[in-house]
Parts: C-alpha cells; sequence; structure tokens
C-alpha cells in the first residue's frame, strides 16, 4: 500500500447531532480535514460529487481552495458524474484548480450512478444522443475529456481577436501539464474497467461493483483490478497506472469509537442498483490487532496502491482526524504503508 488518502461525501443536516448543519459547515470543514489530514501525514483528500442532495457538488471551489490551504496533500474527486458536465468548461476549471495546487488534482470521473432526481442530467441541458444511454453519454463526455486535456489546439482563431493570438489553432486556457495522467475512472464492472486501461485512465475501484461472479466482494474487484492492469500493459501505455479502492475502516482505540461503530461484525452486502445486481463491501471496525488481521485478507486492498478511507464527516473535523490518525498509527504500517 503506497498511498492512504481519505473519501468524503460531504454530509449535511439541520439535526442536533450533526457537526454539519449547513453547505457552509461542509464546505469548510472540509478544506479543515483537508489541513488537518496533510498536518498527520495523510497522502490524499478526496471528495465525493452528488447533484440535487445535501451533499458536496460543484468540486472545483473545493478543490482550488484546499489547494491554495495545502502544500504537499493529493487533492482529488471520487467521483465526478460526468452525465452533468460540460466537459470544454471541465477544462478550464480543472486546469485552474490543479494550477493552483501545484499540480497536486487526482480527477475520480465516472459515468455516474443512481441519483436523487429522475433524469437530473437533462436539467443541466444535456440528453443522450438518440438510440444512446445515459451512461453512453457520460462516458462520451469522459471521453472528450480526457482528449481535450491533452492540450492540442483545435479551434480557429478569429482574424481580428480583441487580443494577441500564438499563431495555428487554439486550446483551451489554462492548460494544467500533467494533468490527464492523473485522471481516474470510477468503474463499476470488469468491462468498464479494462476500457478505462485502453483509454489510459488511472482506475477507482468503490465499495460496490457488479455482482460477476457470486465471490466475496473483495475477491471480485480484485479479480477486475487485475483484468485492468492486464489491459494497461497489453495496451502498451509508457506510465503505471495507479489503482484506488475505498473502504470504511475504523480502528477502535477508544470509548467514544467503540460507542460509534462497536456494533460487531459486518459483512458484504447484494442490493439492485440501476436494474443491477451489486455486490456491496462491508465495512471494518475493530481493535487494530484483529484489524490488522482482518485488511490483509482483503484480497483488492493487496492489489491496489492507494487505499482511500470513507469518513463520517458529520461527527467534525476533530473526530474525523483522529479516525486517520488512529489508521496511520496502528494499522497502515502492518499493511506496508511507508
Amino acid at each position: 500500500m503506497k498511498k492512504i488518502g481519505f473519501l468524503s461525501f460531504g454530509h449535511w443536516s439541520a439535526t442536533p447531532h450533526s457537526a454539519t448543519r449547513s453547505a457552509s459547515d461542509v464546505l469548510l470543514q472540509s478544506i479543515d480535514l483537508a489541513v488537518a489530514a496533510e498536518e498527520l501525514g495523510v497522502d490524499g483528500a478526496y471528495y465525493r460529487v452528488h447533484h440535487f442532495a445535501q451533499q458536496l457538488a460543484s468540486p472545483f471551489p473545493l478543490l482550488a481552495a484546499v489547494g491554495a490551504r495545502t502544500k504537499r496533500i493529493e487533492i482529488g474527486t471520487g467521483v465526478i458524474d460526468m452525465r452533468y458536465e460540460n466537459p470544454f468548461y471541465m477544462v478550464e476549471d480543472a486546469g485552474a484548480a490543479d494550477l493552483i495546487s501545484g499540480g497536486r488534482l487526482q480527477l475520480g470521473i465516472s459515468r455516474g450512478s443512481p441519483e436523487q432526481v429522475i433524469e437530473g442530467w437533462r436539467h443541466f441541458g444535456y440528453a443522450p444522443a438518440e438510440g444512446t444511454s445515459d451512461a453512453d453519454m457520460g462516458r462520451r463526455h469522459g471521453e472528450v475529456f480526457f482528449e481535450l486535456l491533452k492540450g492540442e489546439g483545435f479551434a480557429r482563431p478569429n482574424p481580428r481577436p480583441m487580443f494577441p493570438n500564438p499563431p495555428g489553432l487554439l486550446r483551451l486556457e489554462p492548460h494544467a501539464p500533467g494533468l490527464r495522467d492523473r485522471v481516474w475512472w470510477g468503474s463499476g464492472a470488469d468491462a468498464t474497467a479494462v476500457w478505462a486501461a485502453k483509454m489510459g485512465m488511472n482506475l477507482q475501484s468503490s465499495t460496490l461493483k457488479a455482482d460477476e461472479s457470486g465471490e466475496p466482494f473483495h475477491v471480485q474487484q480484485a479479480k477486475q483490478i487485475r483484468a485492468y492492469r492486464a489491459a494497461w500493459k497489453e495496451a502498451g501505455h509508457a506510465r503505471e497506472p495507479r489503482v484506488s479502492v475505498s473502504r470504511s475502516i475504523f480502528a477502535l482505540v477508544n470509548d467514544t469509537d467503540r460507542a460509534y461503530f462497536g456494533r460487531g461484525s459486518d459483512s458484504d452486502q447484494i442490493g439492485v442498483i440501476d436494474n443491477m445486481r451489486a455486490v456491496f463491501g462491508r465495512s471494518y471496525a475493530d481493535e487494530p490487532d484483529r484489524l490488522i488481521e482482518q485488511l490483509r485478507a482483503d484480497e483488492a486492498i493487496a492489489e491496489a496502491d492507494t487505499l482511500l478511507l470513507t469518513v463520517p464527516n458529520q461527527l467534525g473535523v476533530d473526530y474525523n482526524a483522529h479516525v486517520l490518525e488512529s489508521i496511520l498509527t496502528h494499522v497502515a504500517p502492518a499493511l506496508g504503508w511507508r
């Protein structure tokens, strides 16, 4: 395990026991948690994107703000739903956020997941082409975004521009060199992981995937990662890819931890998502020694190079910093981190 980051869904609710009762609370605490995580030695701060929900949505203002407040930590998403995105405008936003951070952006994108409203992307002005699905549209937006990040000129300049132009066709600005190598595809199936490898994107594999064999979740996910790496090698890309998995992991080191998460054993769950039978990975919560044994048996964690820890953001910055510090101190070194 080379890198460990956190992944926040950025929930808020106006309830007495929530430390995040408004969107402002979530945004400001998301920045503060990234700062605290960097001080602890965490490698990455990642944020989920959900529209029409009391959760984090527009990622780039937050990513830029985190980039301005930190110096070292990777800053990313897991994931941006590309059905909602204009890939041209997104290139400009992503380029600006990456330059502000000094080249630390790690952008997880995907074709999308079940959402809060019916066909929410239509409200953003997007619709699939005739004969295609919204998933096809999301992948197409992702392909266009990925291609534009090359920084090659494609637009014919005005012969009488307001400002002088460089010679040749124009590209979108600002261009962020290297960002294209830091784009990840969020995959829930073996086939899309292979597709991402052929495209040249890194892989984010989440805590759920299509149940394609009936095996335990971590076994199926490990097979997905191996298929991805084989396809990457076959495609002949020059660099080494990165692969992340996300898990809910809690080391029980005090009474507060036990009160929140010491509810006993957990196991995989089966459900239906987008008319697809899916397997959902278990959560881990135990005393550090037993936790290490359980995580060593997780085949997908062993296959990945990056582990994203999903955090209960509504419990506040201080408690989540404690959760991260407990993992880094009592668990991560035994898994080969650092």
